[in-house]
């Protein structure tokens, strides 16, 4: 297998605005990053993904970006990001930035042009289209609830929009507006970026004959056949790559929606020259019910299990993967996958070892290093994300239980995710002096890092442990995978081994003990990694144990 820097790593993901505020105005920023390098450092990962930090109105907290060259001040403007790019490099660590252009925000200049009169110049840089029946062009809904379609009194037409109404997707059939955006690349490539997240990337090809969705509120339906993977995506991936991306050595990850193991390929075979991997979703909607989200079912942890072994199978030998259990769009890992209240330290360690002994490129969600957990705030409007307000409202209008519906809030919402980082147990969890823009976790006084630095035993310190022993043992990262246990209901067992060594991962995702019941010569291991004390036996897996065993040689 063809090797690189980027499938060895482990990335952090930092949501600026919630990671450290250094001026005491309750926002994150990049000085408050730049004060955390040493600590990033330690962890042991190598590179940093850092969500937009671009100039933009906020409406969906810097994914609708009004200026794709300059760095908003209140992130503290483009001297800080040199300096923080400077001293990342520095320390040996590369950065990836957001790249976000299936829309610009509604204030970027191209589309207040755009929206003056139909001649505009800058008229097809967004799709612009004639109402139907006194209605919108079609039955489309957006990410974010409602119509997809806003009407303009200025020209009487509607504009597309997939997320909110403050951001217009741009139209990428227009060779213009992709050399635009290759011309934005390419800027940041040379100002000295390491690589892009590409946000939904797989939603930029268009079906232009925009046809009714047959079951609007079918989520997963609606995305697969009228949004994603579009007739053209391949070509644009194709080009972008031939005129930008391949005269750097640098890394790319697509997000996408849409995509799942019949097209994956065509957007990560090596031979294709399109994407480095993608964020495949199959894992991450797996308790979505059709209504998305907000209609969950149960999770099926066989199916669970099955996607990691589907997608490894998938990708062998001629893509790459990317291995994740939550970021800034998902409930708290260990909220959702682990047990968060009793067996909190126990499922974050052994959540961790999952992530770090998968095959693919390892990605951490800033907080999960500690087992940052759901926040369960009392009022909606405690609450930022324009996601969760959307939702809200529309159940409200549908006449739901509002009081039920609270709980999905609490168990869904993006901003479980996007509460600040908790360094301390000091007010706001040492994360700003000032007023946060969201409420700290209340429990950041028992759930923090100065707490857990010094503690041997910690979910931090294990996390830097795991990463280190990854570090250690290539075939963690480039070795073979086959899951010992598919068809059981709460243990995964899988090996991963290359032609001079072998490993066997046993985790219990339940909150009993359970026998390791697998084929193996238990006998030719040693324990090389625990995330307990005691239950030293791999054959008798405590509750959320997770145990890490090495062949002896």
């Amino acid at each position: 297998m063809k090797k690189a820097w980027w499938k060895e790593a482990v990335v952090y993901q930092i949501y600026p605005r919630s990671y450290m505020d250094s001026n005491g105005d309750g926002v994150g920023d990049i000085p408050g990053i730049i004060s955390k390098l040493d600590y990033i450092k330690s962890l042991g990962v190598d590179i940093i993904w850092l969500c937009p930090v671009y100039e933009s109105p906020n409406d969906d907290n810097g994914y609708d970006i009004s200026d794709y060259r300059k760095i908003s001040e209140e992130f503290g403007g483009d001297p800080a990001f040199d300096e923080l790019l400077e001293k990342i490099h520095g320390k040996g660590l590369k950065l990836v930035m957001d790249l976000v252009v299936n829309h610009s925000s509604d204030e970027h200049e191209w589309f207040e042009e755009s929206r003056k009169s139909k001649d505009s110049p800058y008229r097809d840089y967004y799709f612009w289209k004639p109402g139907k029946d006194n209605g919108p062009p079609n039955n489309w809904t957006s990410f974010f609830s409602g119509s997809t379609w806003e009407y303009d009194s200025r020209t009487d037409e509607y504009f597309l929009h997939l997320f909110t109404k403050k951001q217009p997707d741009l139209n990428w059939e227009n060779p213009k507006v992709r050399q635009e955006i290759y011309d934005v690349v390419d800027y940041w490539f040379k100002r000295g970026i390491d690589g892009f997240r590409m946000d939904v990337i797989s939603l930029i090809s268009k079906q232009l004959e925009f046809e009714d969705a047959s079951n609007p509120e079918n989520y997963e339906e609606t995305i697969k056949t009228r949004y994603a993977n579009g007739p053209r995506i391949h070509e644009f991936l194709q080009e972008m790559n031939k005129e930008v991306l391949s005269k750097y050595d640098i890394m790319t990850v697509g997000e996408g929606p849409g995509i799942d193991l019949d097209n994956a390929l065509f957007y990560v075979d090596d031979s294709r020259d399109e994407l480095n991997m993608v964020f495949h979703f199959d894992h991450m909607f797996i308790d979505n019910g059709p209504g998305g989200k907000y209609d969950p079912i149960e999770m099926n942890f066989i199916r669970f299990k099955e996607v990691f072994s589907q997608w490894d199978e998938r990708l062998k030998g001629k893509g790459w993967g990317s291995i994740f259990l939550g970021n800034h769009d998902f409930s708290r890992m260990v909220s959702r996958f682990g047990s968060d209240s009793e067996f909190r330290v126990e499922s974050s360690k052994m959540l961790a070892m999952l992530l770090l002994s998968m095959r693919g490129t390892v990605y951490v969600y800033q907080g999960d290093e500690i087992g940052m957990t759901n926040v369960a705030f009392p009022q909606i409007t405690d609450y930022n994300d324009v996601e969760t307000l959307n939702s809200w409202k529309e159940a409200e209008e549908r006449g739901e239980d509002m009081n039920a519906f609270m709980k999905l809030v609490h168990k869904q919402s993006r901003d479980n995710a996007r509460t600040p980082m908790q360094w301390d147990s000091s007010q706001n969890a040492g994360f700003s002096s000032g007023t946060p823009w969201i409420k700290v976790n209340p429990n950041y006084e028992e759930i923090n890092v100065a707490d857990q630095e010094p503690d041997s035993d910690s979910i931090l310190n294990f996390y830097r442990k795991m990463i280190a022993f990854r570090k250690n043992n290539p075939c963690l990262v480039y070795g073979d995978y086959q899951d010992l246990a598919p068809q059981h209901p709460s243990l995964f067992a899988f090996r991963r081994w290359d032609e001079d060594s072998e490993s066997l991962v046993l985790l219990n995702f339940s909150s009993t003990e359970l026998m390791a019941d697998i084929n193996v010569d238990f006998d030719k291991f040693e324990i090389a990694i625990s995330n307990m004390d005691e239950g030293a036996d791999p054959k008798l897996l405590l509750p959320w144990q997770g145990i890490l065993l090495k062949r002896i040689n």
